[in-house]
């Protein structure tokens, strides 16, 4: 769905590209970046059981993003992500200059984004993370290149799109 449909579909949802120091916890609000990050789920899990997953763009800049994630996140396993360890102190240390490297560069980086936690199951209440935008990107490159995502079309057919 493209940004003017998205507009016409969601009035007032321009206003989430406004600074966060201008809400206090506004549930309508809230109910549109839920509403956005699902859909944003649902368009790319769609992508997912569609296209091989190993020739997905997701950005101009996955290449970059993919090496700097692994050059400092080499050890991190991406198939299975735990949502305790992932926003652990230690790891959001080593996360928050990751991510601001991409602030000039990737649109909406630090957007609020779900990631499956579990890459083989699609998303649902018990599988979904809520992430930045470089998060996710990062993850979901991983699993992408590294084929884990392979099994998603394998085994899921992609859904029509309901309108909410």
């Amino acid at each position: 769905m493209t940004d003017i449909s998205m507009h016409q579909q969601y009035p007032g949802l321009d206003v989430l590209s406004r600074p966060a120091e201008e809400f206090v916890n506004d549930p309508s609000v809230e109910r549109m970046w839920a509403m956005k990050a699902m859909e944003h789920a649902e368009v790319y899990f769609n992508i997912l059981c569609s296209v091989d997953p190993k020739l997905l763009r997701l950005t101009p800049h996955d290449d970059l993003i993919y090496k700097t994630f692994r050059e400092t996140f080499p050890d991190m396993k991406v198939d299975k992500i735990n949502e305790e360890e992932l926003k652990s102190h230690e790891q959001k240390e080593k996360w928050r200059p990751f991510c601001q490297q991409f602030k000039d560069t990737v649109e909406d980086y630090s957007f609020g984004t779900l990631m499956r936690a579990d890459c083989t199951g699609e998303y649902s209440e018990e599988n979904s993370i809520l992430t930045t935008r470089i998060q996710f990107y990062a993850v979901e490159l991983a699993r992408n290149k590294e084929g884990l995502n392979d099994i998603v079309r394998k085994t899921y057919k992609p859904k029509e799109n309901v309108k909410k």
